[in-house]
């Protein structure tokens, strides 16, 4: 209040110094009295943020004037107002009690209110403490963030509260929650793949539920392929030839037949890549599709490749020769020149294929092993049991060999 206050109201300014200087005695300065326990304030008064606090003083009829201050503001002086904050309200003035209530309190509510009291005789005082505590809050995080494998990473995480809170920082990885560390700061030196995914920071101080915030962290690496087996089929059958590629980003896919780049939807087949995995299809596979092909993963940090071959499918005949599959044995019939000869009830079966060349060796699936001279022809012979034809076995396999121009 100013001069000209003082001025226009000189006894509300008597009324202030004198109360100011009745009531304002130093912190942690007792005021002597005869009667310590008089007058007595409550313990200290502990309130959450937002929440009201109630102060209350014991008194007696030996009490004069009552007020209460917060450090040095007179907040009520008997029923009258002094505070202009209208969160204050008085509860009751009565010949006992002088209580006074702080409606939304807020952390700078927290400190010292002083209940003062004037008796015939001495000032007396009392003192309460009032504590405002804050749920954690986190107010300030990392954002997401992608990294190349072996980089180094630093999170933080800054979180308020009253009492200061405890911050904690976990990987949710896929193997459940994992401890990392108690610090605002988490730092990872030379990440790994293995280490991405989300990091979660928890903020506790036990007033409230804890402030919980999470940051994904991205790990880029380049491809690995962690999946490409060999695949048989049968001539006018389907085919399939799996690859599957681990990458950050996902892999590009491509397909090769030796030199050759394979392209989706030429010579019956088709080329799917969708995330990890990728299909070559052979619709209706041919005998020249047999071989090994290569599949290729690509991303901006590297490539890596894996052969996989597509073979031929064989099957046990109920005779317990190996025969071709079924599709193969179209295949047989229009490639090869096929006769047949009988006697006496027995069958002879051969077949004969072109071959130009120095020699040859044949041992896969049966066929008879040997080398070639010259221009000729090979073939594989079976005999079947009959009266009059070779010995009476459930069946044969031999080979003839015709030096220069001939069979073997």
């Amino acid at each position: 209040m100013g001069v000209g206050g003082c001025l226009a109201l000189p006894w509300r300014c008597l009324v202030v110094l004198c109360l100011r200087l009745l009531f304002l005695v130093p912190a942690g300065v007792p005021v002597r009295s005869g009667d310590a326990t008089f007058p007595k304030a409550m313990d200290n008064v502990t309130v959450r943020q937002g929440e009201s606090a109630t102060l209350r003083c014991t008194v007696d009829d030996r009490v004069t004037r009552v007020a209460w201050l917060n450090r040095s503001t007179i907040l009520y002086a008997g029923n009258d107002k002094w505070s202009i904050d209208n969160r204050v309200v008085i509860l009751s003035n009565t010949k006992t009690q002088y209580s006074i209530k702080i409606h939304n309190v807020d952390v700078y509510d927290e400190g010292p209110y002083t209940c003062s009291v004037q008796t015939d005789n001495h000032p007396k005082t009392s003192r309460v403490h009032l504590i405002v505590q804050v749920p954690p809050q986190i107010v300030n995080i990392s954002s997401d963030i992608t990294v190349n494998e072996g980089s180094s990473v630093t999170l933080m995480c800054l979180a308020f509260g009253r009492p200061e809170p405890t911050v904690t920082w976990r990987h949710l990885s896929g193997k459940g929650q994992g401890f990392v560390s108690e610090d605002e700061y988490l730092e990872i030196t030379g990440i790994t793949r293995e280490q991405s995914g989300e990091y979660e920071c928890s903020a506790v101080n036990d007033v409230a539920v804890p402030d919980v915030r999470k940051v994904k962290v991205t790990v880029n690496y380049p491809p690995y392929i962690s999946n490409a087996k060999n695949t048989g089929a049968s001539v006018g059958q389907k085919g399939i030839l799996q690859c599957e590629a681990s990458a950050v980003p996902v892999a590009e896919f491509q397909w090769f037949k030796e030199d050759t780049r394979l392209a989706n939807g030429l010579d019956g087949v088709r080329i799917e890549s969708k995330g990890r995995l990728s299909t070559l299809t052979f619709f209706n596979v041919s005998e020249k599709d047999y071989g090994n092909y290569t599949c290729v993963a690509t991303n901006k940090l590297g490539n890596t490749n894996a052969s996989i071959i597509l073979y031929g499918l064989w099957h046990e005949g109920e005779d317990g020769v190996k025969q071709q599959a079924q599709g193969d044995v179209e295949r047989e019939k229009s490639v090869h020149t096929r006769w047949t000869w009988a006697a006496s009830g027995g069958q002879w079966e051969q077949s004969f294929v072109p071959w130009w060349g120095a020699w040859g060796v044949f041992g896969d699936l049966g066929w008879c092993e040997g080398h070639i001279f010259g221009f000729g022809l090979w073939g594989t012979g079976k005999a079947h049991p009959g009266a009059g034809f070779l010995a009476p076995v459930s069946s044969v396999e031999f080979c003839m060999v015709v030096f220069g121009f001939g069979v073997w």
